[in-house]
């Protein structure tokens, strides 16, 4: 009996928002929806650059 491939997808963006502004809203006692906004604008100076993705 062969078993399926399993199919490796990635995360929504706005997934990962939520996981990193819920995160830091605990870490920090900010409210989530605060950080989630802030994280949605994308007024960062870094804005050019994305995250480095592991193969």
């Amino acid at each position: 009996m062969k078993s399926k491939p399993t199919v490796i997808t990635k995360p929504a963006q706005t997934r990962i928002i939520r996981a990193v502004a819920s995160s830091t809203a605990i870490e920090t006692g900010q409210s989530i929806k605060e950080l989630e906004a802030l994280l949605k604008a994308q007024t960062s100076k870094y804005q050019q650059l994305s995250l480095a993705v592991a193969n």
